[in-house]
């Protein structure tokens, strides 16, 4: 049996506020194995932000054990994480090329290496031809790209996905989905995604982990048994009805 990348077992986090109490994240245990996409999923406020930066060492966690890595195959923070928010936050006056390098000349990485790897990034994310554009100059989905090579540039072991697409239009939105699952079909990297959106989730995920709101606590973890490679087709699949009739129902809509 593999051995998981990222255990979790009891975590959980409460912020004191103004002599207040507000507890964010109660008792979340799951595995993520190696090379896993697996979606956090749940409604504004549920904890899912929370986790992702206890997963980034942003901060800490009051109760239980989070662990990623090994003693064979130790993990840092620092080097070994990237990172993908809700807005590109891209630097404006830096063209897409030495956006998508900026993590490597933080971390003091080789630059000749790092350039041509940046090249082949933007390759991978579809932005062949964009490297000396500024971003002002590509559309939000196409910074979003940029944003995700940039987080690959280093060689992460670990890519923390916030609600990367939660900005873009309906349309938009869709295509990166399909563009996301080829980019991690190819680079294998374990990714954990936080999304609000059910269908997101369940189209995405090896497993989605849903969070249900006030207090925060997890409700389950549940394996997506559905094919690869995913087609839109697959929306209309029995098995993704059931999967997402299901977090409704934990979600109490139904």
């Amino acid at each position: 049996m593999t051995e998981p990348f990222i255990r979790l077992d009891g975590v959980s986090k409460t912020y004191r506020t103004r002599g207040k109490e507000f507890l964010a994240v109660s008792e979340a245990s799951f595995d993520v194995a190696p090379g896993e996409l697996v979606a956090l999923v749940g409604p504004s406020g549920c904890g899912k932000t929370t986790l992702l930066k206890a997963l980034a060492g942003l901060h800490g966690h009051d109760g239980g054990t989070l662990r990623i890595g090994s003693p064979e195959h130790p993990f840092d923070p620092a080097r070994d994480i990237g990172m993908v928010f809700q807005q590109p936050l891209l630097l404006k006056w830096r063209r897409i090329l030495d956006n998508v390098l900026l993590p490597a000349e933080i971390l003091g990485l080789p630059m000749t290496e790092s350039r041509g790897r940046a090249r082949d990034l933007l390759a991978l994310v579809g932005l062949t031809g964009f490297e000396d554009k500024y971003p002002y100059e590509l559309s939000g989905g196409m910074q979003q790209r940029a944003a995700i090579a940039r987080a690959l540039i280093h060689d992460p072991k670990l890519v923390l996905m916030d609600e990367p697409f939660g900005a873009l239009d309906a349309l938009t939105r869709d295509k990166m989905n399909l563009e996301l699952l080829r980019i991690w079909a190819q680079s294998r990297k374990t990714i954990v995604f936080v999304t609000h959106g059910i269908t997101e989730a369940v189209f995405l995920g090896t497993r989605v982990i849903v969070l249900t709101a006030g207090p925060a606590r997890m409700a389950d973890n549940i394996v997506i048994d559905l094919p690869h490679p995913r087609s839109f087709d697959l929306r209309t699949h029995e098995r993704f009805g059931d999967y997402t009739r299901r977090i409704y129902r934990l979600l109490g809509i139904e």
